[in-house]
Formats: C-alpha cells, structure tokens, sequence
C-alpha cells in the first residue's frame, strides 16, 4: 500500500479565500505522487470548505507555470506555486492559485 503524501496548501488567489471559507490554508493528503508522469494531483482535503455555497471535499493541483513539475516540493523549502481546481458539475474547474508544500505535523513536546 502507498503511503499518504501529506499536504498543505495555501491559497493566494482568491485573495479573500480566507474571509470567505473562513480557512487560511487546506490540509489533506494524495497517492498520486508516487506515479512520476503525472502532472495533477488529487488531494484528499482533511477538512472540507465551502466556496458559493458549495462544499469541497478534494482538490486537484497542479503546477502554475509551463515546465514545472509538483515533485519540486521535496526539493523546496517554502513550496511551489499551484493553479487549484475543485469538482463543479462533474468537472474540473480551475477557480485558485496557492503555494503547495509538504505538512510537517508537529510532534509533541515532550515534558521533563
């Protein structure tokens, strides 16, 4: 089994995504990075938004300039910008732009 690719992707565009959904950044997780051709990536949101009185669930990101592939996001340190779309009427809709990075979860402190 593939092991999850956890994510955190932080929306620029719509610059007032956050007062609208009331999310600074998306969380979630894709397989589809462990197939190197691939040009989009599905994520699997952690929790949901809702945009215009819709409720997404998944996203799908992809690079947001001509040349770059997602995989760059193990070799970067702050992540690489994305164009976002999300499932409208069975398709996908381009709508966003944000910067994809890989989601470090902390680790407990631990106590002496």
């Amino acid at each position: 089994m593939t092991a999850h690719l956890k994510l955190r992707v932080h929306i620029t565009e719509p610059w007032d995504f956050e007062r609208q959904t009331g999310m600074e950044d998306l969380t979630g997780w894709t397989v589809d990075y462990v197939i190197d051709e691939l040009e989009e990536w599905e994520v699997m949101l952690d929790a949901s938004y809702r945009l215009h009185d819709v409720v997404h669930g998944r996203i799908l990101v992809s690079p947001r300039y001509v040349g770059e592939r997602l995989g760059k996001i193990f070799d970067t340190i702050v992540g690489t910008p994305v164009r976002i779309a999300h499932r409208l009427d069975g398709d996908w809709h381009y709508a966003m732009a944000g910067t994809l990075s890989l989601r470090h979860d902390e680790k407990p402190k631990e106590s002496n």
